[in-house]
């Protein structure tokens, strides 16, 4: 049993940390995009009555899989072809109910979307409430009618930063193609980079050197359902605790919630946060967790690859967030989100120091793989990535040409301005 749980443990990590005292320039990496005649649309999602900002509201063009999601402070960037001016966008947000606006009436700037919270009536939930783990058997027993069972290639955008406590010494964006398999098969999902720049201020991070291993891959590492170890092992009911919670509106449908803690007699560190379960389909539609941080010693273990002897490296915040999106009856991964804070004591210093890493990736566009087709070694980004050491990008306002990104948050644009001011020196 013990085996197993490291087993699992290992599954669910995403990434690790890299700590070195020297570094070198990698090769460049990234291509240009075709451009088209395309239109961009920027805005922000709120609530209608707080005014209070919706982060990580997904925006979708109907009939199409052209989508884009909001950032921590609501806003949104939406690019779309000329050609379907005509179409809707369908707004979502968990808890709230569904808006359809015509793309036609978006506008470039400050284009205010604001969506109504949903009052829903509890259903007869009563065998739930008495035991919840009947949803959690059925989301097990589900999956594969409630996923897409034909390979898909999924266009998505990256963004990985590190900052030292409220400055950023590290800023990644890429965009990116998922190849990524059937819910049912094993094949490891594979990743094509397109387009990647970045920028390193090594400066803010003193001696110490804090890279990132994995890239998009830490992401992909976060979908349960098809990664059934992360989360959904054969001894998950021997890991975890499950509480019912209540209903509430996703997508106008009703969601279970379900909260889930570590068993008090489990001594590894696990998991606790929350489920999200469509009432009617047994799907899961989101996930947001946290890792157990009582166990510190054992918890470290688990982020850090290679550290200086005389530091000690200690996870005080970590947080995980996943999101799937529906078509057609079929749900497929659509976001997801890792936050982290990392302490780091040094010996015979008075002072430590504090770092925030934030790693997030948004599924934008992406198409049934009928014809199977599938990435050469040579297109495959490895799955022990270091994204490469660029700053060109940051200096040409239209890098990104008609590829829908994340909105960048004010601290972020702060940054890049800093970025391109360094450059024209």
């Amino acid at each position: 049993m013990k085996v197993k749980r490291e087993k699992i443990i290992s599954g669910i990590l995403f990434f690790f940390m890299v700590f070195v005292y020297t570094y070198s320039m990698q090769k460049s990496v990234g291509q240009e995009t075709n451009s088209s005649e395309f239109i961009q649309f920027k805005g922000v999602v709120q609530d209608n009555n707080s005014k209070k900002t919706l982060e990580f509201a997904s925006l979708v063009v109907d009939g199409t899989n052209i989508s884009t999601i909001t950032n921590t402070e609501g806003k949104f960037i939406l690019k779309a072809p000329k050609s379907i001016l005509d179409r809707n966008v369908t707004i979502t947000y968990l808890g709230y109910y569904n808006k359809r606006i015509p793309l036609s009436s978006f506008t470039n700037n400050k284009f205010v979307i604001k969506l109504e919270e949903s009052v829903e009536k509890l259903p007869d939930v009563s065998i739930v409430t008495k035991d919840p783990m009947m949803i959690i058997k059925k989301v097990m027993d589900n999956r594969r009618d409630n996923y897409y069972e034909t390979p898909l290639i999924m266009k998505a955008f990256y963004r990985e930063s590190i900052k030292k406590r409220r400055s950023y010494a590290s800023l990644s964006e890429a965009v990116i193609d998922i190849y990524k398999y059937p819910y049912k098969s094993q094949p490891r999902d594979n990743v094509k980079l397109i387009k990647a720049r970045k920028s390193t201020d090594y400066r803010k991070i003193d001696t110490l050197v804090i890279k990132l291993q994995g890239g998009p891959y830490n992401n992909l590492a976060m979908d349960m359902i098809k990664n059934q170890d992360v989360f959904f092992s054969s001894d998950i009911f021997d890991i975890y605790k499950f509480t019912f919670d209540k209903v509430i509106s996703m997508n106008n449908n009703t969601v279970y919630v379900i909260n889930f803690i570590q068993k008090s007699s489990i001594v590894e560190p696990y998991y606790q946060g929350k489920l999200y379960v469509d009432t009617q389909s047994f799907a899961l539609v989101k996930t947001v967790y946290s890792l157990n941080l009582q166990n510190l010693q054992k918890a470290s273990r688990f982020f850090v690859k290679k550290k200086p002897a005389k530091a000690d490296v200690i996870p005080v915040r970590t947080n995980y967030i996943v999101d799937y999106r529906n078509n057609g009856g079929k749900w497929y991964f659509g976001y997801s989100r890792i936050e982290l804070s990392f302490k780091v004591d040094w010996n015979k210093k008075l002072f430590n120091s504090l770092y925030h890493l934030t790693i997030e990736m948004a599924v934008t566009d992406w198409s049934q793989n009928l014809s199977k087709a599938h990435l050469k070694n040579k297109e495959k980004l490895k799955t022990n990535v270091i994204l490469n050491d660029r700053a060109s990008g940051f200096s040409n306002p239209e890098f990104w040409g008609d590829l829908n990104v994340i909105e960048p948050e004010k601290s972020i644009e702060n940054a890049i301005k800093k970025i391109q001011r360094h450059l024209k020196k």
